[in-house]
This record gives structure tokens, sequence and C-alpha cells, in this order.
């Protein structure tokens, strides 16, 4: 399998230039991987198929989903593209590789791993910021215009808060300059990530149910259909920073009372 992936890594950088593959490239994996992970959703709503496990009855109409989907394309060509083409040369400055051989699986988790720390911590405190009346106004209720939402709005949002979430995603590989699989890897889970928190479907194999600390649908569903000023619930991926700063006080009395409710026979509280 190793040699398979170094077999097609060589084919890539012998017929593409850095520049095509880390700009380029990029934006090819971000677009597939972020539609083919989102789109699904839509239908499952449009179906009501997996009906029980939505987290919100209510569903969006076609409209307002092809909205959506003709914003996104205009915001990504319009707006992400061009960063990525400006972010090149400070990879390139900070290091950014494309030869062969890869790094270790340790440094490429390990970096994975601190981008997730900071991006949570910039994205949490900037999440923050954005729900102060002004910002919110002006920038962030682009984004909550979807009360319910579906996993491809999780893009969805003003451009000035495009290029504040593009930030936080690429400071952390900006700093270290990693070798561009790990770039693509770590922007494949990020994309995966927050399709899924915004998917609004809550299901027995989320990862949630599974992982420690990590938010998913059910967390931040909550954040989306409440009033800015009370929704709480900012983190990216993980919710220690929500929890460490108070602000998930609100999420986390519901879920006492849905559990209290299980354990009552099923009645409410």
């Amino acid at each position: 399998m190793a040699s398979l992936i170094e077999s097609c890594w060589l084919y890539l950088v012998t017929h593409f230039s850095d520049f095509q593959l880390a700009c380029l490239g990029s934006f090819f994996i971000h677009e597939s991987v972020f539609f083919l992970s989102g789109l699904p959703f839509i239908y499952l709503e449009r179906a009501g198929w997996l009906k029980k496990y939505k987290i919100q009855m209510k569903n969006n109409t076609t409209a307002s989903q092809e909205k959506c989907i003709i914003r996104l394309l205009l915001y990504h060509f319009g707006v992400n593209l061009p960063v990525m083409l400006a972010s090149y040369p400070v990879f390139r400055h900070m290091g950014m590789q494309t030869s062969l051989p890869f790094p270790s699986w340790n440094v490429i988790l390990t970096q994975i791993t601190f981008y997730f720390i900071l991006e949570d911590f910039i994205f949490y405190w900037g999440h923050r910021m954005l729900h102060t009346k002004w910002l919110y106004k002006h920038v962030h209720s682009v984004h909550h215009e979807y009360a319910t939402p579906f996993g491809l709005t999780s893009e969805y949002a003003h451009p000035a808060e495009i290029l504040f979430l593009g930030f936080a995603t690429i400071i952390g590989p900006a700093i270290t300059g990693p070798h561009l699989l790990t770039l693509w890897l770590w922007m494949v889970l990020r994309v995966l990530e927050t399709v899924e928190a915004h998917c609004g479907y809550h299901f027995p194999w989320s990862l949630s149910n599974f992982l420690p600390l990590y938010g998913g649908a059910d967390f931040h569903d909550y954040h989306h259909r409440l009033l800015y000023t009370k929704s709480g619930n900012y983190s990216s991926t993980f919710t220690y920073m929500d929890w460490v700063f108070g602000t998930d006080k609100g999420y986390r009395k519901l879920q006492a009372l849905k559990d209290g409710g299980v354990e009552n026979g099923g009645k409410q509280l």
C-alpha cells in the first residue's frame, strides 16, 4: 500500500509543479471532499430517510438548499481559491515540501494534533467575537441564516468570516511548513469534521459517541438553533474550551434534562 501511494505521489510531482499541487491540487481536494461529504445530507433531508436520527424536525426548502450551493460556489472560487494562491509563498518560505520520502506517521500525527489544538483555540475566541452585537449583525448572521443546518452550510458564511476561518485553519501549517501530504490530510480531516458538525443528524455511529471531548453535530446544532446572545458552544472540533470558560452550560443543562427524561421512562421532566 505504501509503495502504491509513493508511486502515485511520484507521478504527481513529476507531472505537476509545486505551485499547481499546493494551490490547484489543494482546491480540487477541498471541493471534492466538501461536496461529496455534504451533498448526501441534502438528499437525506429531502427524502426523509433516517429521520429518526435528525436533530431538528424542521426541513430546509429546496430553494434554500439551492441558494446555499450557488453561494458556496461563488465563495469558493471568489475567496477560497485566491487565498490558496496568495498563501503559497508563505508555505514555501516556511519550508513546505512535496518531494519523497514522506515524513513518518509520528511527525504527521503530531503536526495534525497541533493544528487541531491551535485551530480550536483561535476559532473559539474568534467565534465568540462574531457573536457580539455588531459583528453578528454585519458578518456572522449570514452563517446563521440556516437555523437548521445541513452539511454544506458549514462553509456558508460572509466573505470576512471565510477569511477568518481560513486563517484559523492554515495558521498551524503555515508555522510548521509541513509536507504537502500532511497539509492535504489536515484539510480533509478538517472538512469532514465541519461537515459532520453541521449535518443535522446524530447517529449511533457518530464520532461524538465514542471520542471524549469531540463536539459533533448535536453539540453544534444547539448553537444554531438559539439566539446569538445565548447560544454558547463556540468551539470548533472539541468541547474543552467551552467547558473551561463556561459557555456550554445551557447545552449541558439540556443534556441533563434529556438524560433525566430517559431515566424516568422517557417522560419529560
